[in-house]
């Protein structure tokens, strides 16, 4: 039982480096407090780009946060007594985009082209950096303000990258299994918080590209991934989501590389992405050997509010 009369002013001084769930939450309701609100991180913030999309967002709601310090540091945060939330009257909700890293993944491995709709170059969402490091495996990236498109010759290879996740933790996950099909190995780094989410991902994904032919190497917070000799990857493996719906997603694109995968608990995937196999599929030739289709990672809505 929670017993408040309300929140009165204060100072609050959190960790960051664990994830940055905690500091979106407490900025958001930090213009409902009597009073202002000083929130410091202590350590170290992660996933910084989230954060920025949350105070973003507050803005457009009327709600200004003053930031003190490097955001890749150990910021503090300062929202004042006056602020309150206003309605912006209608708002557009864009795409997911650590939804669109799966098709955008499914198109490098393919050697097909895939666009996505509803994120782009004006997107607010931190992941889309992922198309960066789509890029520098030797697809190619083509973005324009709401979409980015991404294609690969066939007859250019993927290879292996050192790439330093630490904003975009969720999308990383998806570079696992491209890395199986990629000269070279694939270094992940700055993902301690991988073993801090649904479940222990940094373990999950080391036992799952493992089954697949892969030789992973594991550290704290980053991992190597050497894929199978000549890429060729196990066929007919039964992949455990954990009970992890990004596990599930993930792991459905070693299908991308014409390899049979067998997905357990496809249905996890409702949590955020309950159409996800549904749309893998409308995209996909029955060999995989295109995917050149546009599709809408989730589609953008403008959704009314009123003043409360």
């Amino acid at each position: 039982t929670i017993d408040a009369n309300g929140l009165t002013t204060g100072t609050a001084s959190i960790s960051g480096k664990m994830s940055s769930q905690f500091l979106s939450s407490l900025l958001m309701a930090s213009p409902l407090v009597k009073g202002g609100v000083t929130i410091t991180i202590k350590d170290e913030l992660i996933s910084a780009p989230y954060v920025s999309l949350t105070i973003g967002l507050m803005k457009k709601f009327g709600v200004n946060v003053e930031i003190e310090g490097d955001m890749d540091g150990a910021p503090t945060f300062k929202i004042g007594a006056d602020e309150s939330y206003t309605s912006p009257g209608s708002i557009l909700v864009e795409g997911d985009a650590s939804s669109a890293s799966y098709f955008l993944a499914g198109a490098a491995i393919t050697g097909g082209t895939v666009t996505v709709r509803g994120c782009g170059s004006e997107s607010v969402q931190g992941d889309v950096a992922f198309a960066d490091v789509i890029e520098r495996m030797g697809a190619t990236v083509t973005w324009a303000p709401e979409s980015i498109t991404v294609t690969r010759d066939p007859n250019t290879p993927l290879k292996g990258v050192d790439a330093d996740c630490l904003a975009i933790p969720d999308a990383a996950m998806t570079l696992a299994v491209m890395a199986l099909f990629a000269d070279g190995p694939t270094t992940i780094r700055n993902v301690y918080s991988w073993r801090l989410k649904e479940t222990e991902r940094m373990k999950a994904i080391v036992a799952e590209c493992t089954k697949l032919g892969a030789t992973v190497e594991e550290f704290r917070d980053y991992c190597i991934i050497h894929p199978p000799k000549d890429n060729k990857v196990n066929e007919n493996v039964v992949i455990e989501t954990y009970d992890d719906h990004r596990m599930a997603m993930t792991f459905s694109l070693a299908a991308c590389g014409g390899v049979d995968v067998i997905i357990d608990d496809p249905g996890c995937t409702a949590k955020t992405f309950p159409t996800y196999f549904e749309m893998l599929g409308s995209v996909a030739t029955p060999d995989f050997s295109d995917l050149a289709e546009e599709i809408s990672a989730a589609t953008p809505k403008v959704v009314e509010s009123k003043d409360a």
